[in-house]
Parts: structure tokens; sequence; C-alpha cells
């Protein structure tokens, strides 16, 4: 990440811009280059290790995994129809009111099984 000769080369206050970016608090007395060097030195092999052991965010139990893959076999596919509104709609177009209500029903549903698919890809990357 950070090499130890490139963080020395800043100054105390690029130093505190540069931990505020990030959201970092110096170790020890903020007064001083070395404990901001020492925290973004730091921080992400911290950050690895804190994920090593289940720390902060983590992975679902498999359990859990299960249920979202259920839930997404529950939401099913949209039939040609509903694909053809889809798609439509993806294009700027919309019903009248109150129809225009449930076309937006079908399109939250459709970007819901869409993020669902690729939580489910995602979280399968282990």
């Amino acid at each position: 990440m950070f090499t130890r000769t490139e963080l020395e080369l800043l100054t105390l206050a690029q130093l505190k811009i540069l931990c505020n970016r990030y959201g970092l608090r110096s170790t020890g007395r903020s007064a001083y280059k070395d404990n901001y060097i020492t925290t973004l030195m730091a921080f992400p092999l911290l950050a690895i290790q804190q994920m090593e052991n289940n720390k902060g965010l983590r992975i679902p139990s498999f359990a859990n995994y299960e249920n979202l893959s259920a839930t997404l076999d529950e939401m099913n596919e949209p039939t040609t129809e509903q694909i053809a509104l889809i798609r439509i709609s993806m294009e700027g177009r919309r019903m009248q009111i109150p129809q225009r209500y449930q076309q937006e029903k079908l399109l939250h549903r459709y970007h819901a099984k869409n993020h669902l698919e690729q939580v489910i890809t995602l979280l399968g990357m282990q």
C-alpha cells in the first residue's frame, strides 16, 4: 500500500489528510509523524487479519447462504410479457397511472432479483 519512504516525505498535515481520507486515527499522539506513518503502514495487514479472525465484515453462514438461494428460487423467472414490459420500462416508457405503480413494482422486483443473483455470485467467491 504505502512505503515508509513514501510516507516520510509527506508533511504532518499531509499525513493527517491521508488518515482522514481513509477514516483512520493515528496511533498515540497526533503531534508526531511517526504515529501517522505507523497507522498508514499497518492498517492493510490489520484489516486482513481481522477478516481472518472473523471480526468485522464476515461471510454469512451456509444456512443463510441457502436462504438467499431459496429466496431467489421463490422469485422465479419473468414471463415473456413481463420481460417485454421490463425492457420497455428500461427504455424510459411508462404506463398511465394507476398501472404505472404496478409497472414500477415489477421493475423493482426485477432489479431485486438481479441484485440477489449478484450477491449469491459474489458470496460464492470465497
